[in-house]
């Protein structure tokens, strides 16, 4: 293969990805704890979806949202994980230029998808405290399915136009990438042309999601504590409380890896390369592994029926 350093390419069929630039020497290292994130993440989300479908008294609104979010989750990670591990473990570092647009696609989809559901899960929160008479009436079957494919388009849909229109870019620079997968940031710097339209489409998705998604769950939390500081006994207040805490740390999850690797990339120039790859990476692992361990530990109804399942098993 010639020095993808120094070629000069046009519509390269494939690019190049680094790894975690300066840190090549640690790379099999760094890949256990990766490698060990995936694993719980796989795992737990798949006890997940199995529980609430074996279990008949979890079929409800609260647990069909924490089944999708787990969906979400399995795919967010293993759109990246796998090649990542190619790249730690055996130098496989290409990947087909369609390939790198599919997976900026489905990252981007995907991290929408969730943001969305973590929305749906505070407005579930909030009917169940605020009204919860009318819970079963308000979210029925039909209304979470509504909600699920409300969500999957919006993700879908919104993402689209920036990978449709960046790969009918000619990309002549480089084909190398100096990032674990293909990060939007990172591909499109390679593009000889205008790319101001998709920084300012990338920019615009995000005020069109996170705003609106904060600003939901922020007022439902608003009125949720109003009527839990109501309730006339402070067990009652607890009890109550307790029932939004998975959903309180699924949200912090979520959005402080997000926030965190977004400020990284616009403003930390002085941050080096590897600090900005790894806190991307984090923002991908880190949330599927811990939202089925949050929803174990927290979760009665969850927690009991796994734990009947490993002592029956046991038994």
């Amino acid at each position: 293969m010639s020095d993808s350093n120094t070629t000069v390419f046009t519509n390269p069929s494939s690019f190049i990805l680094l790894g975690i630039p300066g840190l090549e020497a640690a790379h099999i290292w760094i890949s256990i704890p990766f490698c060990a994130m995936y694993t719980i993440a796989v795992l737990g989300n798949f006890t997940i979806l199995l529980i609430v479908r074996m279990e008949q008294s979890l079929h409800a609104p609260m647990y069909y949202f924490f089944c999708m979010l787990a969906v979400i989750d399995l795919v967010l990670s293993t759109t990246i994980l796998p090649k990542m591990l190619s790249i730690f473990w055996f130098n496989s570092r290409e990947i087909e230029f369609s390939d790198c647009f599919t997976q900026l696609y489905f990252i981007d989809c995907f991290a929408v998808m969730e943001s969305g559901i973590l929305v749906a899960l505070g407005f579930d929160r909030y009917v169940a405290i605020c009204d919860p008479l009318r819970h079963s009436t308000i979210l029925t079957n039909t209304v979470v399915a509504k909600i699920g494919v409300a969500m999957l388009l919006r993700g879908g849909l919104l993402t689209l136009p920036r990978p449709f229109l960046e790969t009918r870019w000619p990309y002549c620079r480089t084909n190398v990438i100096a990032h674990t997968y293909c990060d939007q940031i990172a591909v499109v710097k390679l593009a000889c042309a205008d790319i101001h339209f998709s920084s300012y489409y990338g920019f615009l998705v995000i005020l069109l999601v996170t705003v609106p998604d904060v600003s939901f769950i922020t007022f439902s939390y608003i009125q949720i504590l109003r009527a839990i500081f109501s309730l006339p006994t402070k067990d009652a207040r607890l009890k109550t409380f307790g029932t939004c805490g998975s959903h309180l740390c699924v949200i912090l999850a979520f959005y402080i890896p997000a926030l965190f690797s977004i400020f990284t990339q616009e403003f930390g120039h002085n941050v080096p390369l590897h600090f900005h790859v790894i806190a991307a990476n984090m923002f991908l692992l880190l949330p599927p592994m811990l939202n089925p361990i949050i929803y174990g530990v927290r979760t009665k109804q969850i927690r009991d029926r796994l734990l009947h399942l490993l002592t029956h098993k046991g038994t």
